[in-house]
C-alpha cells in the first residue's frame, strides 16, 4: 500500500511561499498562477518543475489545467490553493480604490473550484475578509458548501504559535467533498521567537545600513539618510521606538508632534525575546514599522525577511531591487505555516493500492 501522491494549484503564487510548504509536505505543486512577472524568475528557479502561468486569474480558462497540464475533474487527490490578494480587507493603511481590484478575486478561484471539483480547497488571507462589511466571505462559503464542499473548518490564528516568529494573524480555511475527517494544524505550546531566528548565532553577521550582499544569501539593508541614522542610533536596544527621542527638536518629525500615542511602532526596534511584527512589503524601511534591528543600527535585512518568513535559507530571490525582492518576501504566505497546512492534507489515511 502506498501513500496517495497528492498535487495542488497554487492561485495568487506569488513569489512561493505556499508552493514551498507544500512541496516540503510531499506535494507535487503542477503550477503557480499570478499576475506579478516579476515573481516568475524566483518561482521557478526554486520549485524546479512547477510551471509558473503568468495570467491574470480573471482572464484564465477553467479548463486550462485540463487542457495543458492532464489535471481531471473529480480527482480526490487534487488540492486547489486560493491565497488571493487581501489589500482590500487588511487593516494597513492602502489606497483602498488600488486594493479593489483584489475584493473578489475568491469568486474568480471558485471557478475553478466549480468546474474541477478537486478534493480539497485551501485558503489563507487576512482576518479582515471575516469581518469587512463589504467581503466576498459570505458569497464564497456559500458557493463552496452549494458546491459539496461542506466539511470545512476555518480559523483566524496566531502564526507565532504554528513555527513562523511574527505577530501575523490570519485566516485559514480547509474544505473537502470527501468523508475525511479535517482540521487545522495544531497549536505549538509556545510562541516561536525572534532570537530563534536570525542573530549571529544563526548565520547573520553584523553589517550597516546600507550593505550590500551580491551573494545569494542576499543579506542586503536598505540605507539610512544621516538624520534616520541618528534617530535610530537614539533609540534603545531591544524594543525601543520613536518616543527615545521624541524630544529632541532636530529628530523629532512634524507629522509625530503631540501624537505620542500613535504609530509609535514606526522607527522601533523589535524585541529579541518576542516574536517580530507582521512581516510586510516594507519591512526593509524603519519609517513603515518596527522593523529595526534589535541591536544592530539599521532595518532588518532582505534575508533576515525572508528568515522570519520561514523561507529556507537557500532559497535565491531573483531580483536585484530591494523594493522587489521585499514585495515578494512579505506577500508569501509563510512556509512553515504552508508545510503544516500540507500535511494535515497528506496525513488523511486513505490509501490505494
Amino acid at each position: 500500500m502506498l501513500q496517495k501522491q497528492y498535487k495542488a494549484i497554487d492561485f495568487f503564487c506569488g513569489g512561493g511561499g505556499m508552493t514551498c510548504g507544500l512541496r516540503q509536505a510531499g506535494i507535487d505543486v503542477i503550477a503557480g498562477v499570478d499576475i506579478d512577472k516579476e515573481a516568475k524568475e524566483t518561482y521557478e528557479f526554486n520549485n524546479k518543475g512547477t510551471v509558473f502561468i503568468d495570467k491574470d486569474i480573471r482572464k484564465l480558462r477553467s479548463n486550462h489545467f485540463e487542457k495543458y497540464y492532464g489535471i481531471q475533474k473529480n480527482d480526490d487527490s487534487l488540492i486547489l490553493v486560493g491565497c488571493s490578494p487581501c489589500q482590500f480587507y487588511s487593516i494597513i493603511n492602502t489606497d483602498k480604490e488600488h486594493s479593489l481590484k483584489t475584493k473578489d478575486l475568491l469568486r474568480n478561484f471558485s471557478r475553478f473550484v466549480e468546474y474541477y471539483r478537486p478534493g480539497y480547497v485551501l485558503v489563507e488571507n487576512v482576518p479582515g475578509i471575516l469581518t469587512n462589511k463589504q467581503s466576498i466571505w459570505p458569497e464564497f462559503k456559500k458557493k463552496l458548501i452549494e458546491l459539496g464542499y461542506g466539511n470545512m473548518i476555518f480559523k483566524v490564528i496566531d502564526l507565532s504559535y504554528y513555527g513562523v516568529p511574527q505577530s501575523r494573524r490570519r485566516f485559514s480555511l480547509i474544505a473537502t467533498r470527501l468523508d475525511v475527517e479535517i482540521s487545522l494544524p495544531q497549536a505549538d505550546e509556545k510562541q516561536a521567537l525572534l532570537s530563534e531566528y536570525i542573530g549571529e548565532a544563526h548565520g547573520f553577521q553584523k553589517i550597516e545600513a546600507g550593505h550590500k550582499d551580491s551573494t545569494d544569501f542576499n543579506h542586503t539593508v536598505a540605507g539610512l539618510s544621516d538624520k534616520c541614522l541618528r534617530r535610530l542610533r537614539k533609540t534603545k536596544h531591544n524594543g525601543g521606538n520613536r518616543l527615545d527621542w521624541a524630544n529632541d527638536a532636530e529628530l523629532q518629525l512634524k507629522c509625530f508632534i503631540g501624537k505620542d500615542d500613535s504609530f509609535k511602532d514606526s522607527y522601533g526596534r523589535m524585541w529579541w525575546s518576542k516574536p517580530a511584527p507582521t512581516i510586510t512589503t516594507k519591512f526593509f524601511s524603519i519609517s513603515n514599522g518596527r522593523f529595526g534591528h534589535p541591536d544592530e543600527d539599521r532595518a532588518i535585512s532582505l534575508r533576515e525577511g525572508a528568515t522570519l518568513q520561514t523561507f529556507p535559507k537557500d532559497y535565491v530571490f531573483k531580483s536585484n531591487n530591494i523594493a522587489t525582492t521585499a514585495r515578494l518576501i512579505g506577500n508569501a504566505v509563510p512556509c512553515e505555516y504552508a508545510r503544516r497546512l500540507g500535511e494535515i492534507i497528506t496525513s488523511n489515511s486513505w490509501r490505494y493500492g
